[in-house]
């Protein structure tokens, strides 16, 4: 997959470029499917928020970005169909939008609805997440983001890429998304980290990895 991992959506011309790039033509020709799911699992989640981030208007713009065609893939729903059925509509979708919300309970639905099993095959398509829909794609997430809890247990995501994010750095609404409190979570992940504020994003093609940023950020190594 070619993916773009972002802080807070498309917030400027740098990453709507990257994300450009990524699909090799223009958003106007471009088929996508929104996924609402990892909403649903965290505290601040909601049916308005779900509703908000598929008609595009939250303030972390994905889905309103002029799309050719924009249909909703629910996680929860996809164990109770045959894949015959909805393998197709992945298929033959060219970007998939992720929404935020809770990492771990995403992966978890990712993993039961089976679409994690079929990421590694959609070497066309290209995977847009904000927040949690970024982190998800992650070896760890940090004991810092756990809120719903897996039956497994632990902080562990699917690892489709070899480093972990902290997200909303400096945040308004956050103060306690700061640098230095980025630095102590980042020195509990056993690999790379990065730091990305909602002007940020992280973009990964053919295993080439690219900060595209308008704002700030910072990369910790072990």
């Amino acid at each position: 997959m070619r993916l773009l991992l972002t802080s807070a959506g498309i917030k400027n011309p740098s990453i709507e470029d990257a994300l450009v790039d990524l699909l090799g033509k223009p958003i106007a020709d471009s088929d996508a499917l929104c996924i609402p799911t990892g909403g649903y699992g965290s505290p601040y989640g909601s049916p308005g928020g779900a509703w908000r981030f598929i008609s595009g208007k939250s303030d972390q713009p994905m889905c309103e970005l002029g799309w050719k065609s924009l249909g909703v893939l629910e996680l929860t729903a996809l164990p109770s169909l045959d894949a015959e059925r909805w393998v197709p509509w992945v298929r033959e979708a060219d970007v998939l939008l992720v929404n935020g919300g809770d990492a771990l309970y995403l992966c978890h639905w990712l993993r039961q609805s089976g679409l994690a099993d079929l990421l590694p095959s959609l070497h066309e398509t290209v995977w847009v997440g904000f927040s949690a829909g970024s982190m998800v794609l992650t070896p760890r997430i940090g004991e810092d983001f756990v809120g719903w809890k897996p039956p497994s247990g632990g902080d562990g995501t699917l690892g489709i890429v070899d480093f972990s994010i902290f997200p909303h750095l400096d945040h308004e609404l956050l103060p306690e998304n700061t640098m230095a409190e980025a630095e102590r979570w980042a020195a509990g992940i056993p690999g790379p980290a990065y730091a990305i504020d909602d002007q940020t994003a992280i973009k990964v093609s053919d295993g080439a990895v690219e900060v595209v940023s308008e704002g700030h950020w910072k990369l910790f190594t072990p």
